[in-house]
């Protein structure tokens, strides 16, 4: 498929997903009335739905990565090109950039914000390698046709069972950097989260090998 494409299911996939995170954790927190349990359950339920959707209307198009750690093992698999990594990561980034933007847009909020909310310690960065191993395991192994379904659901409970809410995304962090609100993370957080993402992607793909076996579509 042209590459122009893919690129442009890329930019747009994390540009909603991102749009979702951050924009129903705006309206959560508008509405939950103070009680952050709610307000992350329903950014938890948003996310789930749009991860869903997004993976199966984009994955046949460009993959639906939306994701850097996942694209970054796909190319260690050789299932994508290094010359494809390198214009994918730039295209995730800009999308969840915009994402943020369309979110402050929707909100009537500044478009232009840089997130106050610091996230960090070993409890977090932990969570980050635990939520992004999960997530690029089952990406993984999977059966191709349920890698939609089961994406979200993992994500949906990594929400609950990480300390850190599973940002498991290099682009979620740099979007949900520029966004001082129930979902941003400052950008002095933002490197340790990262680092973490980054070595659970990598135990991920060393676990898959030593386990052999079937290999999902990329």
């Amino acid at each position: 498929m042209n590459l122009t494409r893919k690129l442009a299911a890329e930019l747009l996939g994390t540009a909603l997903l991102l749009a979702t995170v951050i924009g129903s954790g705006i309206m959560a927190e508008r509405l939950s009335g103070g009680n952050i349990a709610i307000a992350l359950l329903a950014n938890t339920l948003a996310t789930v739905g749009s991860l869903y959707i997004l993976i199966e209307i984009f994955g046949p198009l460009s993959g639906a990565h939306f994701n850097p750690a996942v694209s970054l093992v796909m190319a260690l698999r050789g299932a994508l090109p290094l010359r494809t990594l390198a214009v994918y990561v730039p295209a995730q980034l800009f999308g969840a950039l915009l994402g943020a933007w369309l979110a402050h847009a929707m909100f009537e909020l500044p478009i232009v914000q840089t997130a106050s909310k610091l996230r960090g310690g070993q409890g977090q960065w932990i969570a980050e390698v635990v939520a992004t191993f999960g997530l690029l395991l089952l990406i993984l192994r999977a059966p191709a046709s349920r890698v939609a379904a089961m994406v979200a659901a993992y994500i949906g409970a990594a929400y609950w069972f990480t300390a850190s809410t599973s940002f498991a995304n290099p682009a979620a962090v740099f979007g949900r950097m520029f966004s001082d609100s129930f979902a941003g993370i400052a950008p002095a957080s933002a490197p340790g989260f990262v680092l973490a993402q980054l070595l659970g992607a990598l135990l991920a793909l060393g676990v898959h090998r030593l386990f052999g076996a079937q290999e999902a579509t990329p």
